[in-house]
């Protein structure tokens, strides 16, 4: 695990984004993106279409899906799908076919989360996933005061899921959720973990320290693994 540790705010957010640009630069063909939810990547997000890059990303060959979805509207304030479309697909020339959203209406969260599957599924080309071939390029996680990532929660039997690549995830939050399992984050060519602010100082030093009751310490991507933090949370983690 490498950590990139920021000055401030602005820092983190270019840093981030210079990341992501580099990689969607380097890909060929279409490729797979996956977003974190949360208030963290949201400043990443805006600048991806800030001028300095928004004429620069392959926007047409880039694919959008979520690390999870809290299963509410897309239009609510809570949804990821919202705070990612508010921040920055709205403002991008993204083809609608490469918008891959959780659907939370009309369906129950265990549909919904086979539905995502067949989603993924369908864009991989196979049942399986070979790790010669990560079905992401790049995966954006957040770190939660917990030590969970997507919905991925301490003490949720989803922790154990090995076979299905998404699942309903129901009684760790007020509102059910629907999360990609553990193999299906892994399979990732690139992997972060956007980590900011004060309030997640401690945790960031448990995960770093391979604490096993950490559902995020259990993470094992296949390819490149790096945290982005800034100066607030890092502190004595920067070194």
């Amino acid at each position: 695990m490498q950590i990139d540790v920021s000055a401030d705010a602005e820092g983190f957010a270019q840093r981030v984004a210079d990341w992501i640009l580099g990689l969607a630069l380097e890909a060929t063909g279409d490729f797979g993106v996956v977003l974190a939810g949360g208030e963290t990547p949201r400043p990443v997000y805006e600048r991806l279409v800030s001028s300095a890059y928004r004429t620069r990303f392959p926007w047409a060959r880039a694919h959008w899906f979520w690390s999870d979805e809290r299963f509410v509207p897309h239009d609510d304030a809570r949804s990821n799908f919202r705070m990612a479309w508010d921040a920055m697909l709205s403002h991008a020339p993204v083809p609608s076919g490469n918008i891959h959203p959780m659907r939370t209406e009309n369906i129950t969260p265990e549909e919904a989360a086979a539905d995502y599957e067949r989603e993924l599924k369908s864009f991989y080309g196979a049942d399986a996933f070979d790790p010669r071939r990560p079905l992401f390029a790049i995966a954006l996680l957040g770190l939660g005061e917990d030590g969970h990532f997507a919905s991925l929660f301490p003490g949720q039997a989803v922790l154990n899921e090995r076979h299905r690549w998404a699942a309903a995830v129901i009684g760790a939050t007020p509102e059910p959720r629907i999360t990609l399992t553990y193999p299906t984050l892994e399979s990732s060519r690139h992997t972060a973990f956007l980590v900011a602010g004060a309030g997640k100082a401690a945790i960031l030093r448990r995960f770093r320290a391979g604490d096993p009751a950490l559902p995020a310490s259990r993470f094992q991507p296949i390819g490149e693994f790096r945290v982005f933090a800034d100066s607030a949370v890092a502190g004595e983690n920067a070194s």
